[in-house]
């Protein structure tokens, strides 16, 4: 996956691009793998992954090596080989003392 990629979901409307990423990794996104184009038939969404995602959430993998930025919200939720991406969190700015 190279950083500037949009991936889009098989089962939802979720659409992400890849802001890091590792070359191996396979993007799921509610049990399906997702792809640079949209597949013409939508396949069942699993419901062990369907928790949605929120546009202009970043989503990292548990090391780090994987971010993507959801540019486009849908039901499914994201994982890498079946295990769930978390959002990342702000980092909180300096005080202006």
């Amino acid at each position: 996956m190279k950083p500037g990629t949009k991936l889009k979901s098989a089962v939802c409307d979720t659409e992400v691009m890849v802001i890091r990423g590792a070359h191996d990794a396979v993007v799921e996104c509610g049990g399906a793998a997702m792809a640079e184009q949209a597949p013409a038939e939508r396949k069942p969404i699993n419901p062990k992954f369907a928790q949605g995602t929120r546009i202009g959430k970043r989503y990292v993998d548990a090391d780090g090596k994987t971010e993507l930025l959801c540019v486009k919200a849908g039901q499914g939720s994201l994982a890498i080989a079946g295990v769930a991406l978390q959002t990342k969190d702000a980092k909180p700015l300096p005080s202006s003392d």
